[in-house]
């Protein structure tokens, strides 16, 4: 056998396992936020910024990455990180919102539309060449879309809120000069003082979450990690695999999303909903063909 064969195999191995640890975290997130019950969405946002901030923090510091980040969080690059920072406190807020008030289902749907989101950003805003069957997928799952919003979804907004604030903010990443640890610290740094406000606010008028027990307190401690750690899987994952390879695991979050939904929630399953997800699969399963495709005769 070729060693170096051998080597590109354990490394692809690798990042086959980060990808899988990554989307499943990010799948498994209602459960940690339905074991917050009671604390408010802001407060929970807020004490995710806080915790991360900290851990990221420890990180930066132990990789030696101070001086390479503040380096390259200047001028162009640092007013997109404020736009992105704003977007995924947004994105971030909403999807707490969302699980604490019975929507994983919609939640869910806003992130099967963010790839195919992606495909039409892409063609909009940087001129990326799309095929037909691409632009097919958008269209359908647009149907999907539409289905649900004038079927009754009137809670269709949590869904297209959440698609279109990671999409804009995936897209700001993708043309800001830095990497994925140096980014997420550089955000969270941004948006610690209005985190800081939050729970200052919450704890000086005697309703602040945390220091009521201690399961609480431990639970919004970790929110520091359940937020960096995937994000430095992903990272990980997206150096050894193919961007379409990588691609194919991004259904995986919203997977386990509607699941949760349905089995352990008991969110109802409506006729638009069905209808709805029937369209969007259908966009997804085109959308993958089509990258499984284009990889295949990359590699030929």
């Amino acid at each position: 056998m070729n060693p170096s064969m051998g080597g590109d195999m354990s490394e692809q191995a690798k990042g086959l396992w980060q990808a899988v640890g990554a989307y499943t975290a990010w799948g498994l997130l209602p459960i940690y936020f339905k074991l917050l019950h009671g604390v408010p969405a802001t407060q929970i946002l807020a004490h995710r910024i806080l915790w991360s901030v900290i851990l990221l923090a420890v990180l930066v510091v132990a990789l030696r990455r101070v001086g390479a980040i503040r380096a390259a969080a200047r001028g162009r690059t640092l007013a997109l990180l404020c736009a992105s920072a704003t977007l995924i406190a947004i994105n971030w807020l909403t999807y707490i919102w969302a699980v604490g008030h019975e929507h994983v289902l919609e939640a869910s749907l806003g992130y099967f539309i963010n790839p195919l989101l992606n495909v039409a950003l892409g063609m909009l805003v940087l001129g990326e060449r799309v095929g037909r069957v691409q632009l097919a997928a958008v269209g359908i799952a647009a149907a999907g879309v539409v289905v649900m919003a004038v079927s009754g979804g009137g809670s269709v907004w949590i869904s297209l809120l959440l698609a279109f604030s990671f999409g804009v903010y995936g897209l700001i990443r993708k043309v800001a000069a830095i990497d994925a640890l140096g980014g997420l610290t550089v955000e969270t740094l941004i948006l610690v003082a209005p985190a800081l406000a939050v729970i200052g606010w919450a704890q000086a008028d005697g309703t602040g979450a945390f220091g009521t027990s201690g399961h609480t307190d431990l639970l919004l401690i970790l929110a520091g990690a359940i937020t960096a750690v995937p994000l430095l899987l992903f990272a990980a994952a997206a150096k050894r695999l193919r961007y379409a390879t990588l691609g194919l695991f991004q259904y995986l979050a919203p997977t386990l999303q509607l699941m949760q939904a349905v089995l352990l929630f008991g969110e109802p399953l409506r006729a638009y909903h069905i209808a709805a997800f029937a369209l969007i699969w259908a966009g997804c399963a085109l959308y993958a063909l089509a990258g499984w495709r284009s990889a295949r005769v990359a590699a030929a």
